[in-house]
């Protein structure tokens, strides 16, 4: 199976999904808190359901923030790591922040990806392959050496929380918004020139956004300094940083990651 063939059913599984999500109406949707304290919709619910009829095939394995995990997975050398709708609160709020997400894992390594984010207009696919499409166009990182007004993008909640302040006096342009995995796709079609997060993400947030800053010439590694590896029997990840890789020493010597 080669990645043009997984590319489409990416894209298909994307399509089905803004389909689904045409149904509801951003800003006007019920939702319920689950066992963590994290938001679920309906919504949430569908797009999973239709992600996973798109997605999955014989012998390969699943993990989605909205189903059940199971230890199947660990044994499957091809795993979708989905978010159905990654910034739910954003999406109950009625911020254009949101989107859907889904990775392809192969051995550990994220190595195809689609993000849709229907309130921005953005359908972003890729591997490892192929590079990365933005809205039909081919397109790749930026090609920016110089950190001194990178463009970053910092979790919403994150600056919120105090947790970006030390980077506001240093050299970078921060720009705060929702959805981990969107802000990862803007970093891939190079659209913007780094993100980070400190702080633990599952590997539903990061696989599909992984993919495509790797699939675009970037660079994703962890707050240790190593690749980040998915298909963990624990999902829950330390943080991530991913960057366009003209400036990634720059950005590692800003973290002070080794």
């Amino acid at each position: 199976m080669g990645r043009t063939e997984d590319l489409e059913r990416i894209t298909r599984a994307l399509a089905a999904a803004a389909g689904v999500l045409e149904r509801f109406t951003p800003g006007e949707v019920e939702s319920e808190l689950k066992d963590g304290g994290d938001p679920l919709t309906a919504a949430d619910t569908a797009v999973n359901e239709v992600l996973a009829r798109q997605l999955r095939h014989r012998n390969e394995g699943w993990l989605s923030e909205e189903s059940t995990d199971g230890v199947e997975r660990l044994g499957c050398r091809r795993v979708w790591v989905v978010d159905p709708i990654d910034g739910t609160r954003e999406f109950i709020a009625g911020i254009p922040e949101w989107c859907v997400s889904v990775g392809l894992v192969e051995d550990g390594v994220p190595v195809a990806g689609g993000i849709l984010s229907p309130p921005n207009g953005h359908l972003i696919v890729g591997s490892d392959e192929t590079g990365v499409i933005c809205n039909g166009s081919p397109a790749i990182t930026t090609a920016t050496t110089d950190i001194r007004g990178a463009l970053v993008l910092a979790s919403r909640s994150e600056v919120r929380r105090g947790e970006w302040e030390r980077f506001f006096s240093t050299p970078v342009a921060v720009r705060n918004m929702g959805s981990v995995a969107y802000k990862l796709g803007l970093v891939g079609a190079g659209l913007a020139d780094a993100t980070w997060t400190l702080v633990p993400k599952n590997e539903w947030d990061v696989a599909g956004g992984a993919a495509l800053v790797r699939a675009g010439g970037g660079l994703v590694f962890g707050t240790g300094g190593a690749e980040v590896v998915f298909n963990r029997a624990d999902p829950l990840m330390d943080g991530f940083i991913a960057t366009a890789p003209g400036i990634v020493e720059q950005v590692r010597e800003l973290l002070d990651i080794p």
